[in-house]
């Protein structure tokens, strides 16, 4: 049981890596659909998604020795949350504009409504 942790076995770490990333990536679709579900604007969820993205950062220099303070991971950590996140704020947010204003909106997509004529 002891090398099933500290052994450097590539298949764990790769499990775990993308464990981390899974969670990284439901994580921010969570803030962006928690931002929709108080009513917030989309501003928002990208503060939340900054914060996020840093927590990110942090997660890989402490378990895989990553880089803390590189611009370059940190962008593209960000970037790629910011897709999750914003998918998460408008799918939910079409969901409350359809469902609570039946009357006014319809659904065109899983991420956007138009008036009803």
């Amino acid at each position: 049981m002891q090398g099933l942790f500290f052994e450097s076995d590539d298949s764990v770490r790769l499990v775990i890596r993308a464990l981390v990333v899974l969670i990284g990536f439901w994580t921010a679709w969570r803030a962006g659909k928690a931002v929709a579900d108080s009513w917030n604007n989309y501003p928002l969820a990208v503060v939340y998604t900054f914060l996020l993205a840093w927590a990110m950062q942090f997660l890989h220099h402490a378990l895989f020795n990553g880089p803390m303070l590189s611009a370059l991971y940190y962008g593209v950590d960000f970037v790629t949350l910011l897709v999750f996140s914003t998918a998460g704020f408008r799918y939910r947010r079409t969901n409350q504009m359809v469902n609570n204003y039946y009357w006014l909106y319809e659904k065109t997509s899983a991420f956007s409504w138009k008036d009803k004529h």
